[in-house]
């Protein structure tokens, strides 16, 4: 078998549907894998989920390396962020560490290796990438969020902390306070041991509540679905592209130079 048969069978493994379904089950079989360790079990039964853990690392190595195979162009194959983080996870996983002082960082990659569900399922890596551009505008609204959540701190500081300095006794307890309230985590007993004192200050609450909880909420989600929106929309420019279909910018371009030779065939005027 040649370098060519041997990428064409790699390509029609990888784009086979069954063996992404055979993919995703391993990785789900192996978050599991990690979940039971975290018990106690037998010495005999450990051994066990230890072979599993090895097979599982085999199977993600093979999968890696059909992956490496059916990409036509090879050297570029790691310029995907998606393939590098693979791959280390994988190569890091082979490390034997399980006895060594980095034991510990052996199981934090398995545990990540629950995060290949990213890379092999398009669905998910398109929320995900919509969350990452989403982030520089999101960053103004936390930016906005942490001011409002500065002052409404140093105003209940101010009122609040001789009435009970645990919730209220510098402006960082404070916001750990209004967070507690933000996510309404039994904020009416904070509110209702503050209206003891100042039977006004519900006041406070509500308008926090309102700009925080429904305001700027709606704001992040607002920005995360037109986000998303337009990476839908890219997406499906970019398949119309790949099937050939004209797309509304094409037929423009095409009515532009029809009306050109139209008006170039038109006699002169005398």
């Amino acid at each position: 078998m040649n370098i060519q048969q041997l990428q064409a069978a790699s390509q029609a493994v990888r784009d086979n549907k069954a063996f992404e379904l055979f993919v995703v089950a391993i990785i789900i079989f192996s978050a599991l894998l990690i979940g039971a360790k975290t018990y106690s079990i037998p010495d005999p039964f450990m051994l066990v989920l230890n072979w599993l853990d090895t097979g599982i690392t085999v199977i993600f190595l093979v999968e890696i390396v059909i992956r490496f195979l059916a990409a036509p162009d090879k050297k570029r194959f790691f310029h995907n962020g998606w393939n590098l983080f693979d791959t280390l996870v994988v190569v890091i996983s082979l490390i034997p560490v399980d006895h060594s002082d980095m034991a510990l960082i052996g199981r934090l990659v398995r545990i990540f290796r629950v995060l290949r569900m990213v890379s092999i399922i398009p669905e998910l890596r398109m929320l995900l990438n919509s969350l990452l551009r989403a982030l520089p505008q999101l960053g103004y609204v936390l930016l906005l969020m942490f001011i409002i959540y500065y002052i409404y701190a140093a105003i209940g500081t101010t009122f609040f902390e001789p009435i009970n300095d645990v919730l209220w006794g510098d402006i960082s307890i404070s916001m750990l306070t209004l967070f507690r309230v933000m996510t309404f985590e039994d904020w009416t007993d904070v509110m209702y041991e503050t209206m003891a004192v100042y039977p006004l200050s519900w006041i406070f609450y509500l308008s926090f509540i309102f700009l925080t909880t429904f305001a700027f909420l709606n704001m992040v989600i607002g920005i995360v679905v037109n986000v998303l929106e337009d990476e839908h929309a890219q997406e499906k420019a970019d398949q119309d592209a790949a099937d050939g279909k004209a797309t509304l910018d094409d037929l423009a371009a095409e009515i532009r130079e029809l009306k050109a030779l139209l008006q170039q065939q038109q006699p002169p005027k005398s």
